[in-house]
């Protein structure tokens, strides 16, 4: 295997020794779901609609670890070829006994875990979504992976990233820092030191408060604290440097995958949100990023090309469109369940009435579905179904 960036010997050492993440092993599909990972929720985010069927996705996990995403991206993307790649040996033998007992290759027409880098995959591609979460981040040069990534998709191919974001970072860097110049090191050592510094601190120290408000749940796993705090190799971004990053690559931004962390309603009321919603869209994230100094990392869909969104606000284009009921939803047929995000969400017994007439006949357009609905009514519900991210539009 011909590695290609400097970091990664001793990236893939460092994953050798600490497989990453953590999560335990079970027998049976994954717990729940998560939409980013089911590429129809996915793609239908970034470009607001989904391209008819037949959709025989080819999916790329690139930096896959021990392969938690890519047991769901076989488990939410039935039929679809997958290819999961990972520099590191110790943690591609766990995600092979992973989704080995989940079952996963049952549910795909190809699956493959390879070890390889995702620098060098010329002539895989190309790919309809990469999935890259946590990756790039912990590369020597960051804009070499993205260009190589690029590469792989096909025109109008979704990219899903997450990196890490400065703000919420502060505490972790500090104590990233302190480490390093005590020379713990990267193994067992570097482990034990670590977990004894954050101990050890006085308890009104804000970086033990930090982190034990925070992320002493998601680092009880060794290999999880590992991955936070001692590292040999990390990279992270604010706002305007991320975007520098994407349009370096010649990428389309397509949204957040998070776009409720960017909401400004979350922080402001009254006259001070009217202010902010009047904002372009650009500035508006710049303040929730300047009012939110947790936000600890960047999670969003690129796109080769700029996605063309149809006009849903159109109730003629809306209702000669067909669309498709989101598999991630938990409950459904009850107007009662749990949404995408795994939120609670109350459908209105009408709405439950249309989605069940969508189910029915797939290959209707909207204005034709057999409903009691008028015309403006049915798009109206059409419309509210699809912000909700319950209806996936066809164009």
């Amino acid at each position: 295997m011909s590695l290609s960036d400097a970091a990664t010997p001793v990236v893939s050492a460092f994953y050798d020794r600490f497989p990453y993440p953590g999560d335990p092993l079970q027998d049976g599909p994954p717990p729940g779901y998560n939409w980013r990972w089911c590429v129809d929720s996915a793609w239908a985010a970034a470009h607001g609609c989904l391209p008819p069927r037949p959709r025989p996705w080819r999916v790329l996990d690139a930096g896959c670890g021990t392969g938690v995403s890519t047991d769901y991206l076989c488990h939410l993307n039935p039929g679809a070829s997958v290819l999961a790649v990972d520099i590191s040996a110790g943690a591609l033998a766990v995600a092979r006994e992973r989704t080995s007992r989940s079952g996963a290759a049952a549910q795909v027409s190809e699956l493959r875990i390879e070890q390889r880098s995702l620098l060098e995959l010329a002539g895989e591609g190309p790919f309809d979504y990469i999935n890259s979460v946590g990756v790039l981040h912990h590369l020597e040069r960051p804009e070499a992976g993205l260009r190589a990534l690029a590469s792989l998709l096909r025109p109008g191919g979704v990219l899903h990233l997450f990196l890490y974001a400065d703000g919420g970072r502060w505490e972790i860097h500090r104590t990233q820092r302190c480490l390093s110049r005590l020379g713990v090191g990267c193994g067992e050592e570097g482990l034990r030191l670590g977990r004894r510094l954050l101990e050890d601190l006085p308890e009104h120290n804000r970086l033990r408060r930090h982190h034990e408000q925070r992320w002493a749940l998601d680092t009880r796993a060794d290999a999880n604290f590992a991955d936070m705090y001692l590292h040999p190799q990390e990279t992270s971004y604010n706002l305007e440097r991320l975007m520098a990053f994407v349009g370096a690559a010649d990428l389309h931004f397509a949204g957040f995958s998070n776009p409720e962390v960017w909401e400004p309603a979350r922080l402001l009321s009254g006259e001070l949100l009217e202010r902010a919603r009047a904002l372009p869209e650009p500035e508006r994230w710049a303040l929730v990023e300047d009012l939110d100094p947790d936000i600890s990392h960047f999670e969003f869909f690129l796109c080769r090309g700029e996605p063309q969104r149809p006009d849903w606000g159109d109730d003629a284009v809306l209702l000669a469109a067909r669309a498709e009921r989101n598999r991630c939803l938990w409950g459904w047929p009850q107007e009662s369940l749990l949404g995408p995000d795994l939120l609670p969400l109350q459908l209105d017994p009408g709405d439950v009435l249309l989605m069940q007439a969508v189910e029915a006949a797939p290959d209707c357009c909207l204005g034709q579905l057999e409903t009691p609905f008028s015309p403006v009514d049915r798009a109206r519900r059409a419309r509210r179904l699809i912000a909700q991210r319950v209806l996936l539009p066809v164009a």
